[in-house]
């Protein structure tokens, strides 16, 4: 692997909505939506929406360093989703829809941490951060129906139709020179 390639995991509600976004930047390679956070091995979907494996719905984005960095992806990640809802993001209730960050060292601790007072000091959001900033400890994939799930269903879905496209089309005219 290039010693450019790194890995971040977020969520930030569900995770068709945040995969729709960070696959569209330029630099980020993959998207993966998965589960982290919770005490249960391979957790299904249906286990997670139950609220009770302690899982949050998430994204694992596989970017290269020398094209976006770590702080620019948080940038994304603070405009693209409601930090200040605990454990909700619109219609989608639940501990599952939290906002969180998970680091995998103590860079990444550091400059999330950052982010977030910087984040929650400027004029981005009139309520304060709650997004939950952590070690990770475990990351699952998604059930493969949940891959991809807006490039492959698009409208066919009507969430995809009233929640991710606006979604989408906020995120595109806001970061247009973070395109690919």
């Amino acid at each position: 692997m290039s010693s450019n390639i790194s890995y971040a995991i977020f969520g930030g509600g569900c995770f068709w909505c945040t995969e729709a976004v960070f696959q569209e930047l330029n630099g980020v390679l993959s998207v993966e939506s998965g589960y982290s956070g919770g005490h249960v091995e391979n957790p299904t979907y249906e286990q997670v929406c139950s609220k009770t494996t302690g899982h949050a719905e998430v994204i694992k984005i596989e970017y290269d360093k020398s094209i976006i960095s770590f702080e620019n992806l948080l940038e994304v990640f603070w405009a693209t989703h409601d930090p200040t809802t605990p454990n909700q993001q619109g219609n989608d209730k639940g501990p599952q829809y939290r906002s969180v960050i998970y680091y995998e060292n103590d860079e990444e601790r550091a400059i999330a941490e950052k982010s977030l007072a910087d984040t929650d000091a400027s004029s981005l959001w009139p309520n304060p951060i709650v997004t939950e900033i952590g070690p990770l400890i475990n990351y699952f994939p998604a059930e493969a129906g949940h891959q991809n799930y807006f490039k492959r269903i698009g409208n066919q879905n009507p969430y995809c139709t009233y929640v991710i496209n606006p979604k989408v089309a906020k995120f595109k005219a806001k970061f247009a020179e973070k395109l690919k």
